[in-house]
């Protein structure tokens, strides 16, 4: 699930544009490729094969926000066990966000590739019943800070736990208006995360 917000001309809001990155399976990678580009899309890698046995092709959107598309070469169009679409951070050292998002919100790594200098080429998470990517920043993949709402069962616990692990406080947890309790910590890569839990009635 996306959640997409922000200013316009005719928006009260304004703020700074906090593009991310993302990484999408889709049936035929070369169709969403061409797809992209006609919507406006700027190619920043063309569809090709790669030794990790998927067909990737990568653009940027009009708003700034990486798109990494793929195409499993198996029997399902998708990685095992992969979401359709998942958040892709590539801070300029991941390992710090890792170990704090296993520290604040329990996260379990499920496997990592590490080049033989040590740079983390690529690593999976899961956090409850969602995942997400990361690397080491590299070439034109620098690091895209990003925003995320995370619903958890106790929000005052978590925040307490996020700030216990090294994260900035943004806001402490109140109630909203909307039904949940919230509060929000920013990582030590600029990410800030927002921790939720509904409000009992």
């Amino acid at each position: 699930m996306l959640m997409i917000g922000g200013g316009g001309p005719d928006v009260a809001w304004q703020g700074d544009a906090r593009p991310m990155a993302f990484h999408i399976y889709v049936p035929d990678v070369d169709a969403a490729y061409q797809r992209a580009r006609h919507a406006g899309a700027e190619s920043l890698q063309a569809p090709a094969d790669q030794e990790w046995g998927e067909r990737t092709a990568n653009v940027k959107d009009p708003a700034g926000n990486f798109w990494y598309i793929a195409t499993f070469q198996g029997e399902n169009y998708f990685s095992e066990g992969a979401p359709t679409v998942q958040p892709f951070l590539q801070p300029l050292r991941a390992e710090p966000v890792i170990d704090f998002l296993k520290t604040a919100f329990g996260a379990q790594e499920l496997g990592r590739a590490v080049s033989a200098d040590g740079v983390i080429l690529h690593t999976t998470l899961k956090i409850g019943s969602s995942a997400m990517e990361l690397i080491d920043a590299i070439g034109i993949y620098q690091p895209m800070p990003g925003m995320f709402y995370l619903a958890v069962e106790n929000a005052d616990a978590a925040y307490g736990r996020a700030i216990d692990a090294g994260a900035e406080s943004v806001s402490p947890p109140a109630d909203q208006s909307y039904g949940d309790r919230t509060g929000a910590v920013k990582d030590v890569a600029g990410n800030t995360w927002y921790v939720a839990s509904r409000i009992q009635k």
